[in-house]
């Protein structure tokens, strides 16, 4: 049983590391107003959302897609550690047609978990939750 166990263990270590391993870098933003969107209409989706960019949304098919996005660094001087550690998983509910390739722009609330919001734009790492 106690072989089990640390196999287990040790592919579950390895796992994690792959999702790390693949995670895309990007940035993000955020935002405040969540409805309508393009993919729910004025359905409300809760506060742990995201717009993104075309590349990501590709028509519409990302509707409803949890992404997990960790923030790296900030993009500017105005803070100096803006991560606050850790993640956050988001639904994809809109469009982000201001977003560069690889762009999220977040719920307030999405960003606050990750990033201190006075840096306004971070760079990120993101995998598919």
């Amino acid at each position: 049983m106690a072989a089990l166990m640390r196999g287990v263990m040790i592919v579950a270590i390895f796992a994690s590391f792959a999702s790390v391993a693949f995670a895309t870098a990007g940035q993000a933003t955020f935002y405040t107003v969540y409805t309508p969107s393009s993919c729910y209409g004025d359905q409300d989706q809760g506060t742990m959302i995201a717009a993104v960019s075309a590349d990501i949304f590709q028509n519409k098919a990302a509707c409803g897609s949890m992404y997990t996005v960790t923030c790296t660094s900030g993009t500017n001087l105005g803070v100096a550690m803006p991560c606050r550690g850790g993640s956050v998983t988001v639904k994809v509910v809109d469009l982000c047609p201001g977003c560069s390739a690889n762009g999220f722009d977040l719920s307030q609330e999405a960003f606050s978990v990750i990033a201190d919001p006075n840096e306004g734009r971070i760079n990120i790492d993101y995998v598919p939750a």
